[in-house]
């Protein structure tokens, strides 16, 4: 089995973990809002629910983007993904944070959708975002592929720009989790690349 498809499988066993069983092992300890005075002054924007769950669409291609480069290229990308889950994983243990939604009375389709992700997802696992995180680890994926046209590199670029956006309007997350979820793609994919030059990771 291919080493990038090894860590393939390490990574999507740790997001599990990172996610779910982060959520039960913390449930019991105290958890901080980091809710600024201007993420009070952003409102809810039902409609942006759509980009928000649309994200997965745009994960899927660019993960699949990223694992079809050349070998240690796609090696250190899914490196980078395990560095940052653990990292993701070591601050939603130590430092559990939560925030307050908005009570969501109006009808539409899109305030039901926003009522029902209320309802599905708990307000826990915030920082740092996963939803920016992975969506910048998207165009960290694509950036150093010279076979994939500039375009494309803009408009992920712009994707994962719009999913970060769409955290804070849906009052998914606050702004501190945003800028924590892209900070820690960026360090975990330096972090990997230096592994990579090394030849470390394989061992």
């Amino acid at each position: 089995m291919q080493v990038k498809t090894k860590l393939l499988g390490m990574a999507v066993l740790l997001h599990m973990f990172t996610y779910f069983g982060s959520r039960i092992l913390a449930s019991d300890m105290y958890h901080f809002d980091m809710t600024t005075p201007i993420d009070r002054r952003i409102g809810l924007v039902p409609w942006t629910i759509v980009i928000y769950m649309g994200c997965y669409i745009f994960w899927g291609i660019n993960y699949y983007l990223g694992y079809m480069q050349e070998d240690r290229e796609a090696e250190a990308f899914f490196l980078s993904e395990i560095i940052a889950k653990l990292i993701c994983l070591f601050f939603y243990l130590v430092i559990p944070t939560t925030c307050i939604r908005p009570a969501v009375t109006e009808p539409g389709v899109f305030e039901s959708a926003v009522r029902w992700l209320y309802k599905v997802d708990a307000p826990d696992n915030l920082f740092p975002s996963i939803h920016c995180l992975t969506s910048w680890l998207c165009v960290v994926a694509v950036r150093n592929q010279e076979r994939i046209p500039a375009w494309y590199k803009k408009v992920s670029v712009f994707l994962a720009v719009l999913i970060c956006i769409s955290t804070l309007t849906t009052k998914q997350h606050v702004i501190v989790d945003v800028a924590a979820g892209v900070l820690c793609a960026e360090i975990s994919f330096r972090i990997a690349n230096r592994a990579h030059k090394k030849n470390t990771y394989t061992k």
